[in-house]
């Protein structure tokens, strides 16, 4: 990425609506010095977006003055991209274009946030032309820093895709499962009941109890064990487990925590238990505190 920046008059981070305030890589800032910057925040159908004055004030106080929320699926707001971009560009004393008729922007960002998404709605936006990045429910899609990609004709305007980046390390422990969340990290790799306890517990801190309605519970749990093995036996998802008694085994069917586990993440990550703003906490002044060693 630090190779191509020579090339580029703009840079494009795009970050998950959910965690505005939370999870985007600083070295980024560091890193790709003082290019014109544009924060995307995708993926805003699934935020709740009832604070987003407060989001972008705070957004401000960090200097990130141009911020634009966008849904890449469905291209909403998108179109205000380029013609933004554009004016940065075109405004900022560090651009000298010369003779140089055509943009050239980086989209950088952690993973899994619709960076591919974003380029592939910008090329259906002004190229009526369809998908020129490899897009994926998971992290890890885009595994290098791509050939340029033309998005728009007038101006004449490309964009280099990267990798997802995440920082070496995360903050603290409840950032990285809001990352977590978020899927750019494979959820193998936290665990998925785990994931699922944090998920629970925020629902219910910020008053959140679609998942209620969502699997039929009756009310609202405090306990991942109990949520899980009612998700479980709604679903149908049990196991034969065999047990080992003083008469010999026994066969004995429990509920499949693990799959009750994914389809609890994978129905929130799809918005089917309402939108969910996962920095209501930042927002509302209480940090997380635990830092990872």
């Amino acid at each position: 990425m630090k190779s191509s920046l020579k090339l580029v008059d703009c840079i494009i981070e795009v970050h998950d609506a959910r965690i505005p305030l939370s999870g985007r890589n600083p070295l980024f800032q560091e890193t790709l010095g003082l290019k014109p910057h544009l924060l995307v925040l995708n993926k805003m159908d699934l935020a709740d977006l009832t604070e987003q004055q407060k989001i972008m004030q705070r957004l401000e106080g960090e200097g990130l003055k141009n911020v634009i929320f966008t849904n890449c699926l469905k291209d909403e707001n998108v179109k205000q991209i380029i013609p933004m971009v554009t004016e940065l560009m075109g405004s900022s004393p560090r651009y000298h274009r010369g003779e140089n008729l055509e943009y050239c922007i980086m989209v950088i960002g952690v993973p899994n946030v619709g960076k591919s998404s974003l380029i592939n709605s910008l090329r259906r936006q002004h190229l009526r032309k369809g998908k020129a990045a490899r897009v994926g429910g998971e992290p890890g899609i885009t595994r290098a820093v791509m050939s340029r990609i033309q998005v728009s004709e007038r101006p004449l305007m490309f964009l280099l895709d990267t990798p997802g980046v995440l920082a070496p390390r995360i903050e603290s422990v409840e950032t990285g499962l809001k990352l977590a969340l978020c899927g750019t990290v494979l959820d193998h790799l936290v665990g998925e009941e785990t994931m699922a306890d944090y998920l629970l517990f925020t629902l219910n801190r910020h008053q959140r109890f679609g998942y209620v309605q969502h699997y039929g519970l009756g009310s609202a749990c405090d306990s991942i064990e109990r949520v899980l093995k009612s998700v479980a036996v709604k679903l149908g998802k049990t196991q034969k487990v065999k047990v080992l008694t003083g008469t010999g085994d026994v066969n004995v069917v429990q509920p499949d925590y693990p799959a009750a586990a994914r389809d609890f993440l994978h129905t929130f990550r799809r918005g089917l238990l309402g939108p969910v703003m996962l920095d209501l906490d930042i927002l509302r002044g209480h940090p997380p505190a635990e830092t990872v060693p």
